[in-house]
């Protein structure tokens, strides 16, 4: 049985006064790992001190993003050899802000994948869909192709321990969520194309997420569909409160 996975990706806010502050306030609150996992992705600026304030909880503390090189000459990058050295275990890679802002491609995502990997981070693989492309039908195509060039080299036993997130791009931040049934397509396509590329086995074992303006409104119908088994959240992941809501969805 695949453990549910609720995620909080702060993006670009916050303060670490606040990040801290944030810890205290929702420590002891969590459900038991075994029943859901959670995490919050936060700015490489805030990481070493939410460690720090993070000792003894269940909370994961992830990075927003990483580069595919360990070490070099890359001006304002962030090392995902020195996030592992930090004590990070979770890393998030192609969201589409980093698609859309920093023109990331399928080919550098897959190469950042493998630095995950190569770094024991655990990657939070994150597929786009534009509303043109939803309405024109090519939506299927185009989250296959992610998933697949994302996935390149990758072996079985990695593929394993991947979380996916749907996130279509113009439900985040916009308000505007995708109806279950859509939610739950997008989903259960990206298991399919993780099932075409390994077994049905390694796309049983595969967590995929439901990002797009998620909140403590929505989140309930969102996570009953059956290849939901979790949500990535924006905006509702930077109170304290209704991250917690998100984060106790089984024990209502």
């Amino acid at each position: 049985m695949r453990i549910p996975f609720v995620a909080g990706n702060w993006k670009m806010n916050l303060s670490v006064d606040e990040s801290v502050k944030f810890l205290e306030t929702i420590k002891g609150k969590l459900p038991d790992p075994k029943v859901t996992e959670t995490c919050i992705a936060a700015s490489p600026l805030f990481l070493e001190s939410m460690i720090k304030h993070n000792a003894d909880s269940p909370l994961i503390i992830a990075a927003e993003n990483c580069f595919y090189e360990d070490e070099g000459a890359y001006t304002g990058e962030t090392s995902p050899e020195a996030l592992n050295e930090m004590g990070v275990t979770h890393v998030i890679i192609g969201h589409s802000e980093r698609r859309k802002y920093f023109n990331e491609t399928d080919d550098i995502i897959n190469k950042k994948v493998h630095a995950a990997f190569r770094n024991h981070l655990t990657p939070i693989i994150c597929c786009d869909e534009t509303m043109s492309r939803r309405q024109s039908a090519e939506r299927i195509s185009w989250v296959v192709s992610q998933v697949t060039n994302a996935l390149k080299s990758v072996t079985a036993d990695q593929a394993k321990s991947i979380i996916l997130a749907y996130e279509p791009s113009w439900a985040i931040g916009s308000g505007k969520t995708a109806s279950t049934d859509e939610a739950e397509e997008g989903c259960y396509l990206i298991r399919q194309t993780i099932a075409d590329l390994y077994s049905d086995d390694v796309a049983n074992q595969v967590r995929v997420l439901y990002g797009g303006s998620v909140n403590d409104n929505n989140a309930d119908d969102i996570l009953a569909q059956t290849d939901i088994d979790g949500v990535l959240a924006g905006g509702a992941s930077l109170k304290a409160d209704s991250f917690l809501k998100l984060a106790n969805f089984l024990q209502k």
